[in-house]
Protein backbone atom coordinates (compact mmCIF):
# COMPACT_ATOMS: atom_id res chain seq x y z
CA UNK A 1 0.00 0.00 0.00
CA UNK A 2 1.47 3.57 -1.02
CA UNK A 3 2.14 5.75 2.12
CA UNK A 4 -0.36 8.28 0.81
CA UNK A 5 -3.15 5.81 0.65
CA UNK A 6 -2.26 4.72 4.14
CA UNK A 7 -2.68 7.92 5.44
CA UNK A 8 -5.82 8.43 3.88
CA UNK A 9 -7.38 5.22 5.33
CA UNK A 10 -6.18 5.93 8.69
CA UNK A 11 -7.67 9.48 8.46
CA UNK A 12 -11.12 8.23 7.26
CA UNK A 13 -10.73 5.02 10.41
CA UNK A 14 -10.64 8.15 13.08
CA UNK A 15 -13.22 10.01 11.56
CA UNK A 16 -15.71 7.10 11.74
CA UNK A 17 -14.80 6.92 15.65
CA UNK A 18 -15.37 10.53 16.08
CA UNK A 19 -18.73 10.24 14.25
CA UNK A 20 -19.79 6.98 15.60
CA UNK A 21 -23.46 7.04 16.90
CA UNK A 22 -24.42 10.36 15.02
CA UNK A 23 -22.23 12.82 16.91
CA UNK A 24 -19.18 14.41 16.00
CA UNK A 25 -16.78 15.00 19.68
CA UNK A 26 -14.55 17.62 17.80
CA UNK A 27 -17.33 20.08 16.49
CA UNK A 28 -18.33 22.87 18.47
CA UNK A 29 -22.46 22.32 17.83
CA UNK A 30 -24.58 20.74 20.54
CA UNK A 31 -26.09 17.44 18.83
CA UNK A 32 -29.64 16.22 20.44
CA UNK A 33 -29.48 12.27 20.41
CA UNK A 34 -32.59 10.89 19.56
CA UNK A 35 -35.13 10.60 22.11
CA UNK A 36 -38.87 8.92 22.30
CA UNK A 37 -40.99 11.52 24.03
CA UNK A 38 -44.14 10.58 22.19
CA UNK A 39 -45.88 9.25 25.33
CA UNK A 40 -50.19 8.29 26.23
CA UNK A 41 -51.88 11.58 27.37
CA UNK A 42 -53.70 11.37 30.32
CA UNK A 43 -57.97 11.29 29.73
CA UNK A 44 -59.42 14.15 31.70
CA UNK A 45 -63.02 13.42 30.02
CA UNK A 46 -64.41 12.79 33.20
CA UNK A 47 -63.29 16.10 35.07
CA UNK A 48 -65.70 18.76 35.16
CA UNK A 49 -64.97 22.55 35.75
CA UNK A 50 -66.73 24.59 37.76
CA UNK A 51 -67.78 27.99 37.81
CA UNK A 52 -65.99 29.97 39.91
CA UNK A 53 -62.05 28.02 39.64
CA UNK A 54 -60.72 30.73 41.56
CA UNK A 55 -60.59 30.63 45.35
CA UNK A 56 -62.59 32.91 47.10
CA UNK A 57 -61.77 35.38 49.76
CA UNK A 58 -61.54 34.09 53.07
CA UNK A 59 -63.02 36.93 56.17
CA UNK A 60 -60.81 38.52 58.05
CA UNK A 61 -62.92 38.62 61.20
CA UNK A 62 -65.74 36.43 61.62
CA UNK A 63 -69.27 38.23 60.95
CA UNK A 64 -71.35 39.04 64.70
CA UNK A 65 -74.64 39.92 65.33
CA UNK A 66 -75.59 43.32 66.94
CA UNK A 67 -77.24 40.75 69.72
CA UNK A 68 -73.92 38.63 69.96
CA UNK A 69 -71.20 39.31 72.68
CA UNK A 70 -67.59 38.91 71.45
CA UNK A 71 -65.89 35.72 73.07
CA UNK A 72 -62.35 35.21 73.81
CA UNK A 73 -60.99 31.89 73.91
CA UNK A 74 -58.04 29.97 75.83
CA UNK A 75 -54.97 29.16 73.80
CA UNK A 76 -57.35 25.59 73.44
CA UNK A 77 -54.31 23.69 71.68
CA UNK A 78 -56.27 20.66 71.81
CA UNK A 79 -57.32 21.96 68.41
CA UNK A 80 -53.74 21.90 66.97
CA UNK A 81 -52.50 19.10 68.51
CA UNK A 82 -53.01 15.32 67.03
CA UNK A 83 -54.30 13.62 63.93
CA UNK A 84 -56.95 15.15 61.44
CA UNK A 85 -59.36 12.08 61.11
CA UNK A 86 -61.78 14.02 58.58
CA UNK A 87 -60.20 16.21 56.10
CA UNK A 88 -56.91 14.32 55.74
CA UNK A 89 -57.89 12.96 51.94
CA UNK A 90 -58.29 14.84 48.50
CA UNK A 91 -61.94 14.69 48.07
CA UNK A 92 -61.13 15.25 43.93
CA UNK A 93 -58.56 12.60 44.01
CA UNK A 94 -55.66 14.99 42.13
CA UNK A 95 -53.47 17.28 44.36
CA UNK A 96 -53.32 19.55 47.19
CA UNK A 97 -51.25 20.83 50.58
CA UNK A 98 -51.02 18.81 53.64
CA UNK A 99 -50.05 20.06 56.90
CA UNK A 100 -47.42 17.85 58.28
CA UNK A 101 -47.53 19.19 62.15
CA UNK A 102 -50.27 21.57 63.50
CA UNK A 103 -50.34 25.34 63.35
CA UNK A 104 -52.52 28.10 63.24
CA UNK A 105 -53.12 30.09 59.97
CA UNK A 106 -53.77 33.82 60.05
CA UNK A 107 -55.31 36.00 57.40
CA UNK A 108 -52.08 36.91 55.41
CA UNK A 109 -51.60 33.56 54.89
CA UNK A 110 -54.39 32.30 53.48
CA UNK A 111 -54.02 36.27 51.14
CA UNK A 112 -50.76 34.76 50.24
CA UNK A 113 -52.30 31.74 48.88
CA UNK A 114 -55.17 32.78 47.04
CA UNK A 115 -53.20 35.52 45.07
CA UNK A 116 -50.38 33.31 43.97
CA UNK A 117 -52.79 31.12 42.66
CA UNK A 118 -54.83 33.82 41.05
CA UNK A 119 -51.70 34.84 39.26
CA UNK A 120 -49.96 31.87 38.43
CA UNK A 121 -52.56 29.13 37.74
CA UNK A 122 -54.33 28.93 34.38
CA UNK A 123 -58.13 28.72 35.32
CA UNK A 124 -59.00 27.79 31.58
CA UNK A 125 -58.36 24.18 32.59
CA UNK A 126 -57.67 24.16 36.11
CA UNK A 127 -59.27 25.09 39.56
CA UNK A 128 -58.42 25.30 43.18
CA UNK A 129 -60.86 24.94 46.14
CA UNK A 130 -60.29 25.58 50.22
CA UNK A 131 -60.15 22.68 52.37
CA UNK A 132 -59.84 24.97 56.02
CA UNK A 133 -62.55 27.37 57.57
CA UNK A 134 -62.66 31.02 57.69
CA UNK A 135 -60.18 31.73 60.44
CA UNK A 136 -62.01 32.06 63.73
CA UNK A 137 -60.14 31.36 67.09
CA UNK A 138 -59.84 34.69 68.51
CA UNK A 139 -56.29 35.67 69.56
CA UNK A 140 -55.75 37.81 72.40
CA UNK A 141 -52.53 40.62 72.64
CA UNK A 142 -51.79 43.14 74.74
CA UNK A 143 -49.79 46.81 73.29
CA UNK A 144 -45.65 46.77 73.92
CA UNK A 145 -45.68 48.69 77.46
CA UNK A 146 -48.85 48.13 78.41
CA UNK A 147 -49.26 46.93 82.58
CA UNK A 148 -50.63 43.33 82.69
CA UNK A 149 -53.38 42.74 84.64
CA UNK A 150 -56.74 43.66 84.49
CA UNK A 151 -58.27 41.12 83.00
CA UNK A 152 -57.64 38.95 79.44
CA UNK A 153 -56.38 41.60 76.93
CA UNK A 154 -58.12 42.30 73.48
CA UNK A 155 -58.70 40.12 70.70
CA UNK A 156 -55.90 40.81 68.50
CA UNK A 157 -56.63 38.91 65.60
CA UNK A 158 -57.88 35.64 64.55
CA UNK A 159 -56.99 32.47 63.11
CA UNK A 160 -57.39 28.40 61.64
CA UNK A 161 -56.27 26.02 63.89
CA UNK A 162 -54.87 23.30 61.95
CA UNK A 163 -53.72 19.67 62.52
CA UNK A 164 -51.53 17.33 61.24
CA UNK A 165 -52.35 15.91 58.24
CA UNK A 166 -54.66 18.48 57.43
CA UNK A 167 -55.16 19.31 53.69
CA UNK A 168 -55.17 22.72 53.42
CA UNK A 169 -56.48 23.88 49.60
CA UNK A 170 -57.06 21.19 46.44
CA UNK A 171 -55.86 22.13 43.02
CA UNK A 172 -57.59 20.05 40.14
CA UNK A 173 -58.43 20.17 37.01
CA UNK A 174 -56.99 18.95 33.19
CA UNK A 175 -53.47 19.32 34.26
CA UNK A 176 -50.74 17.02 35.60
CA UNK A 177 -48.84 17.25 38.90
CA UNK A 178 -45.91 17.80 37.30
CA UNK A 179 -47.66 21.31 36.26
CA UNK A 180 -48.81 22.28 39.59
CA UNK A 181 -46.04 20.97 42.01
CA UNK A 182 -43.87 24.01 41.86
CA UNK A 183 -46.87 26.51 42.80
CA UNK A 184 -47.79 23.72 45.59
CA UNK A 185 -44.35 23.70 46.87
CA UNK A 186 -43.29 27.74 47.12
CA UNK A 187 -47.01 27.91 48.68
CA UNK A 188 -46.47 25.18 51.46
CA UNK A 189 -42.78 26.74 52.19
CA UNK A 190 -44.13 30.18 53.44
CA UNK A 191 -46.62 28.52 55.52
CA UNK A 192 -46.13 28.97 58.99
CA UNK A 193 -45.69 25.48 59.91
CA UNK A 194 -44.24 22.16 58.03
CA UNK A 195 -46.78 21.00 55.10
CA UNK A 196 -45.66 19.38 51.64
CA UNK A 197 -47.28 18.92 48.53
CA UNK A 198 -49.07 15.75 47.82
CA UNK A 199 -51.00 14.05 45.38
CA UNK A 200 -53.37 10.97 45.27
CA UNK A 201 -50.50 8.81 44.48
CA UNK A 202 -48.61 10.10 47.44
CA UNK A 203 -51.08 9.82 49.89
CA UNK A 204 -51.50 6.34 49.27
CA UNK A 205 -47.97 5.55 49.33
CA UNK A 206 -47.42 7.16 52.18
CA UNK A 207 -50.67 5.62 54.44
CA UNK A 208 -48.59 1.72 53.01
CA UNK A 209 -45.19 2.55 54.02
CA UNK A 210 -46.62 3.26 57.58
CA UNK A 211 -48.60 0.34 57.91
CA UNK A 212 -45.35 -1.45 56.37
CA UNK A 213 -42.97 -0.04 59.56
CA UNK A 214 -45.46 -1.58 61.49
CA UNK A 215 -45.62 -4.65 60.14
CA UNK A 216 -42.15 -5.07 59.59
CA UNK A 217 -40.86 -3.75 63.64
CA UNK A 218 -38.86 -6.13 65.08
CA UNK A 219 -37.95 -4.38 68.36
CA UNK A 220 -40.91 -5.20 70.75
CA UNK A 221 -39.93 -2.51 73.05
CA UNK A 222 -41.95 0.52 71.42
CA UNK A 223 -42.95 3.87 72.86
CA UNK A 224 -46.31 2.70 73.09
CA UNK A 225 -45.57 -0.29 75.35
CA UNK A 226 -43.36 1.04 77.47
CA UNK A 227 -45.61 3.85 78.49
CA UNK A 228 -48.87 1.26 78.21
CA UNK A 229 -46.92 -1.22 80.50
CA UNK A 230 -45.57 2.19 82.76
CA UNK A 231 -42.12 0.99 82.28
CA UNK A 232 -39.56 2.76 84.45
CA UNK A 233 -42.64 5.31 85.83
CA UNK A 234 -42.95 5.95 82.57
CA UNK A 235 -46.57 7.67 83.38
CA UNK A 236 -45.31 9.98 85.88
CA UNK A 237 -42.63 12.06 83.59
CA UNK A 238 -44.52 11.85 80.38
CA UNK A 239 -46.95 14.70 78.53
CA UNK A 240 -50.02 13.82 78.95
CA UNK A 241 -50.64 14.10 75.02
CA UNK A 242 -48.00 11.44 74.60
CA UNK A 243 -50.49 9.14 76.71
CA UNK A 244 -52.94 9.48 73.60
CA UNK A 245 -50.47 9.38 70.55
CA UNK A 246 -47.47 7.89 72.11
CA UNK A 247 -45.16 10.52 70.82
CA UNK A 248 -46.09 10.65 67.08
CA UNK A 249 -48.17 14.61 67.50
CA UNK A 250 -45.47 17.08 69.37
Amino acid sequence: MLPSVKILFHSLQHRSCILRHGSNALSTSAVVKRKNYLQVPEDYSDINLPERPKLPMLTKVPTILPHQRIVKMKKSLHLIRGPEEVHNSLLHEQYGIMALTGGRLRFGHTEMMRLKISRKLDTSCAFAIWRIDDPWQPITKRGIGKRHGGGKGPIDHYVTPVKAGRIILEIGGRCSYEEVKPLLEEMAHLLPFKAMAVDQKTLLAMKKLEELKEQRNINPYTYKYLIMNNMCGSQNWVKPIDKLYFGKYV
